[in-house]
């Protein structure tokens, strides 16, 4: 039970209570209630020491021998006669009565004691139920306050630009609204317009909200944050007034900073989806576009939004004098991922030998998201084996685990198993290293992770993102050289390679489809959309013919025909290599770049016998490798027809070039 609602039930107990008290002691001090015959016949008696009569039809008595008014009885006014009489009567006995009246106001008395109880009850019960309902409402959940904002104002912004590595660009970009702020006379002597929107665009990860952050805190002026979300509600009109409740607050803070996460919610193309799309949501982007560049003006108001989805936002948003400054923030550099490095470890003990050049080589392709992320499970695992310090191996051992889950050493592998996949991995491992155009291969291993029961890592030498049509031959022939050596040595298949059949396959299609790779078809975009955008794209049709996709599909097989029987040729003719890189597989289970070049240098030491060998046919139908050659932690897609973005497949990172292959997925894939 949440401490607050202990102490509602605590107050409500308490109320309770002492309400039950005054009634219990209002009712245990008042007099006794007697009929009128009763009162008559003690009259007659001489037993009546006292008579009240207060004016409402009502007669308080006391009895002889008895201090006070004790007894209280109703009569009606044609019986008042006979009351009198009976006193009178009374007053010749030795105990005459004493009499007395109060007849100023007969109703007012008789309500006020009669209501009082009552009254008390009712006030006692409206405090109960306004405290119930401010415990349930809450400071930020008001039941008639649906149309205000749920903007929240951020005061002193501890994050600062320095905070942000590996965007020095963006900085520039983001530093000019900063200087207009503090200093607008300085841009609008020379006749300059600043900005009124800044879109941030880029990947999940790459540091678009901590630049807003980074905004505020620099600028030093109100910053109102709020996700796109926020604006939605099941209400009809909600969304519209929350805007307009924003902007008002931001009229009475100018200037001041609006900063909207995920636009996207609220931003998204009007007339998209089935049956013409959401009118609530419509009217809320109407309402955010007439705020932003309408009719009134609101100069020292600078709109900040970000968004990994700019591609569905309405054109409308996007128009200057709106959106008019759109900034990229991409995934770093080698130069950037080493100033990210260098942020986020401030705060971390690291070892001498830690290097961060090395560290940002080996996490090409990684966010800065990734990278945190990254070093706090290396910090974890230096906390998990008691050590003070972080170590260069609990960051590659990170990096590993980041990419393909944690090592499974515990996993039981069978013999027969463990050789399928130390060749499978050979045969990935041998093309990477014999290909011109594919990246150096830097690890090895057959050690389970995840779902794979072992992989290849390549890296990049640098961070060229220009993707040559025989670089991506290389990689096709790379990513099938584990299924040729399967092929080579057991005379059979496993389902391991469904991925890497699968990347590949992504691969040659985008060749041949989009990016004019196919002379058989030529310099023709025949691509369409992966990502179908209901109400947009539904109803797309293919711009081809069928004659078209059946040449499609004959230059996607004969390019994954050629490139697999390249794999098998390299294979044979380095066989000797293969079975010595599968021999130190079994003895070291992980190898590294440096053994990898003894290899082929002819300089490995003899690890003594042969590799037995695998049964012919001998593969079970749990042998699947799974294969992420362009798997990493950000995920990033291709934008279709950009020439300086690589392959969906590629273009991701320190796992650009890895493979895993695993051995529990049952031949799904």
């Amino acid at each position: 039970m949440k401490p607050s609602t202990r102490r509602t039930i605590i107050i409500v107990a308490v109320i309770v209570l002492v309400l039950l008290a005054i009634i219990l002691a209002v009712s245990l001090s008042g007099p006794d209630h007697v009929i009128y015959s009763e009162f008559i016949s003690a009259l007659a008696g001489g037993r009546i020491d006292e008579v009240y009569f207060n004016g409402s039809y009502r007669i308080d008595f006391s009895l002889v021998g008895e201090d006070g008014l004790k007894y209280y009885t109703y009569y009606r006014s044609a019986n008042m006669d006979q009351i009198m009489e009976a006193i009178d009567a009374a007053g010749k006995l030795e105990n005459p009565v004493n009499v007395a009246y109060d007849f100023n106001d007969p109703s007012s008395s008789s309500m006020l004691s009669s209501l009082l109880v009552p009254i008390i009850m009712i006030v006692l019960l409206a405090i109960v139920f306004f405290i119930i309902m401010r415990k349930t409402n809450g400071a930020n959940n008001k039941a008639l306050n649906f149309g205000k904002t749920k903007a929240s104002q951020v005061r002193d912004s501890k994050v600062r630009f320095s905070d942000v590595a590996g965007a020095e660009e963006e900085k520039q970009e983001l530093q000019e609204i900063v200087e207009f702020l503090k200093d607008p006379k300085k841009f609008t002597a020379i006749g300059a317009r600043i900005p009124k929107g800044v879109l941030l665009v880029g990947p999940p990860g790459t540091g678009k909200t901590l630049f807003a952050k980074a905004v505020a805190g620099e600028a030093n002026v109100p910053f109102f944050s709020i996700s796109g979300s926020d604006f939605v509600e099941m209400f009809v009109g909600v969304g519209a007034s929350r805007v307009r409740d924003l902007f008002d607050q931001a009229k009475h803070s100018m200037p001041c900073i609006i900063f909207i996460d995920e636009i996207d919610a609220v931003g998204r193309q009007r007339g998209a989806g089935l049956g013409g799309g959401n009118d609530e949501r419509e009217q809320t982007l109407n309402q955010l576009l007439v705020q932003m560049d309408g009719f009134e003006s609101n100069d020292s108001i600078i709109v900040m939004a970000a968004t990994n989805r700019a591609d569905i936002l309405d054109p409308a948003l996007m128009r200057p004098g709106r959106f008019d400054r759109q900034i990229y923030v991409n995934i770093p550099d080698v130069k950037g991922r080493e100033e990210i490095f260098k942020v986020h470890s401030r705060n971390k003990p690291l070892a001498p030998a830690v290097n961060f050049k090395s560290l940002a080589r080996l996490t090409s392709g990684f966010t800065g998201a990734d990278i945190e992320n990254l070093l706090n499970e290396a910090a974890i695992l230096a906390a998990r084996a008691n050590r003070k310090l972080i170590t260069m191996e609990d960051i590659s051992e990170a990096i590993n685990k980041v990419i393909a889950g944690p090592a499974k050493k515990s996993r039981v592998v069978t013999e027969r198993d463990k050789r399928i996949t130390a060749y499978h991995e050979s045969g990935h491992a041998i093309i990477a290293k014999l290909s011109k155009n594919c990246d150096t291969v830097h690890e090895v291993s057959i050690i389970p992770r995840g779902q794979a029961a072992g992989y290849t890592i390549t890296l990049p030498e640098n961070d060229d993102n220009h993707f040559t049509k025989q670089k991506l031959l290389d990689q096709i022939a790379m990513m099938l050289g584990g299924r040729a050596a399967e092929e080579l040595v057991i005379k059979d298949v496993s389902a391991g390679a469904s991925n890497d059949i699968q990347r590949a396959s992504k691969i040659a299609r985008k060749m041949v489809t989009e990016w004019g790779m196919s002379d058989a078809i030529g310099n023709m975009y025949l691509g369409a959309s992966e990502e179908v955008f209901l109400g947009r794209d539904y109803q797309t049709q293919l711009n081809y013919s069928d004659e078209m996709a059946a040449k499609i599909d004959a230059e996607i097989k004969s390019i994954i025909d050629t490139q697999y029987r390249k794999a098998l040729s390299i294979l044979r003719e380095h066989r000797d290599i293969m079975d010595r890189m599968v021999k130190l597989l079994y003895e070291k289970e992980t190898i590294y770049e440096e053994e990898i070049d003894e290899l082929f240098r002819g300089d490995t030491p003899d690890m003594g016998g042969t590799p037995n060998p695998v049964p012919e046919g001998g593969t079970s139908g749990t042998d699947e490798s799974k294969t992420s050659g362009g798997a990493s932690p950000s995920e990033a897609g291709v934008e279709s027809g950009d020439p300086n973005t690589a392959p969906e497949e590629d273009s991701s990172g320190a796992s650009a070039g890895k493979t895993e292959d695993g051995a529990d997925d049952g031949g799904k894939d």
